[in-house]
């Protein structure tokens, strides 16, 4: 990937590797590390107007839409997610535009003595330098994208203007917890007195769970978007989403850019966690359908030519993969080009995957962790015994050489199971994730 008009200088590059390194210790929950380094910054966390978005499912596209409504606004939007698909740089942006090169340079270097007094891990560092380069940059407001569950995890530092959990599923679970309700309850942890909560899932068993956790963190506010802004209708088309939200007695209709289903729930949450922030933060009806529509995030369900894009890397995601799949016409054959990481429940995946395919060529991404690596052959042995006649599987451990046996024998290729699987894809195939 190209960072500010030419290719990453190698300065850089081994910066963000030896950052990176620091992934190699495991996850390590506790906010004192990052309060620490913040304090070293100057606590620039708390200069920062903030809207704290949790979540299994759904956040990413929760904060796309945030941001690309308050940009409509005219105002100053900064974002911080995570992980990013190519480059470090992704995961900061300002008014969608990724922070510079020299901007994280100069950071790691000013404070790479901080985080080794402090033994700091990859995301304490990373969510300080936001922060702080958020702040820096002057911005109105930021939309903050939690990196892992919620209460312990490192952005959870901030006292935010709204803190939303979008849906609940199973993932992560040596951390969060067995149940769907375990880690709702983790989740909930970004609930802060005083402050409006918004719950954007639609399951009553866990909004019954996040409301109690709500009102037991001292939230100002419950707003629960099933029963504000309920979904009337969705209409999926090959370029986007026509949502249709119950709002009073006058219906909301907005369309979106992103494609599926489940966007009708990204987008009611979105318009809960602006109307919630209070001036000068609620758009105005023309505002908030500009925004709706100019929502970009790449990797979800993105159509880039023959190639379809969906970090997909639960069975929950990959199930509405599945839906979107089936809800569009896509030229045919369709191949899916999976590779997911070993913790994950890549049977699940399978089994929701494979019906909507022609053929699946299963791989290994070249960015993903060794210890994390499928088991390629038990996952070929498998996907073939349930595959049957309906769909044709193939296991190709070489990623790019995946790659081109998909186009060569589809009219479409989905690239899915994990941030790695697309981020390598896209930087093969020279896709900027950050392009309108």
């Amino acid at each position: 990937m190209e960072t500010n008009g030419g290719a990453a200088s190698p300065d850089y590059r081994a910066a963000i590797a030896a950052l990176a390194a620091r992934t190699t210790h495991g996850v390590r929950f506790g906010l004192d590390r990052t309060r620490a380094l913040l304090a070293a910054c100057g606590s620039p966390h708390e200069r920062l107007r903030a809207l704290h978005v949790a979540g299994t499912n759904g956040k990413g596209s929760t904060c796309a839409t945030i941001d690309a409504v308050l940009q409509q606004q005219g105002l100053t939007v900064g974002r911080y997610s995570s992980p990013h698909l190519i480059d470090f740089s992704e995961r900061v942006l300002i008014n969608g535009a990724a922070v510079s090169e020299s901007q994280v340079m100069e950071w790691l270097v000013r404070h790479d003595a901080d985080i080794d007094r402090l033994g700091a891990t990859f995301f304490e560092a990373t969510t300080a330098m936001a922060f702080d380069l958020l702040v820096q940059a002057g911005v109105d407001v930021a939309v903050i994208e939690v990196g892992l569950g919620g209460r312990l995890d490192s952005t959870n530092v901030i006292t935010p203007l709204v803190a939303a959990v979008t849906a609940i599923g199973l993932d992560h679970r040596e951390y969060l917890g067995d149940t769907v309700q375990e880690i709702a309850l983790e989740k909930a942890g970004i609930f802060k007195p005083g402050v409006p909560a918004v719950i954007g899932e639609q399951d009553p068993a866990v909004i019954e769970v996040l409301t109690d956790a709500a009102q037991r963190a001292g939230a100002s506010q419950i707003v629960i978007t099933a029963n504000e802004l309920p979904i009337r209708s969705v209409q999926l088309t090959e370029s986007g989403t026509e949502i249709e939200l119950g709002d009073g007695t006058e219906p909301l209709r907005l369309t979106s850019s992103l494609i599926g289903a489940h966007q009708a729930q990204n987008v009611a949450t979105a318009v809960a966690v602006l109307r919630a922030a209070g001036a000068p933060f609620v758009p105005s009806a023309v505002q908030l359908a500009a925004g709706v529509r100019a929502t970009r995030l790449a990797g979800r369900f993105q159509r880039v030519g023959p190639w379809l894009f969906d970090v997909a890397h639960n069975p929950d995601g990959m199930a509405t993969v599945a839906q979107s799949v089936r809800a569009i016409t896509l030229p045919r054959p369709l191949a899916a080009v999976l590779c997911v990481l070993s913790d994950k429940d890549w049977r699940a995946m399978i089994d929701m995957l494979l019906p909507v395919l022609d053929q699946l060529w299963l791989t290994d991404a070249p960015t993903a962790p060794e210890s994390r690596r499928w088991p390629l052959d038990e996952v070929f042995a498998y996907a073939r015994d349930r595959a049957g006649d309906r769909c044709s599987v193939h296991a190709v451990p070489e990623f790019f050489a995946a790659l081109n046996h998909a186009r060569a024998a589809a009219a479409t290729v989905l690239v899915t199971g994990s941030f790695h699987t697309v981020g390598d894809a896209m930087q093969r195939l020279q896709i900027d994730p950050l392009a309108g």
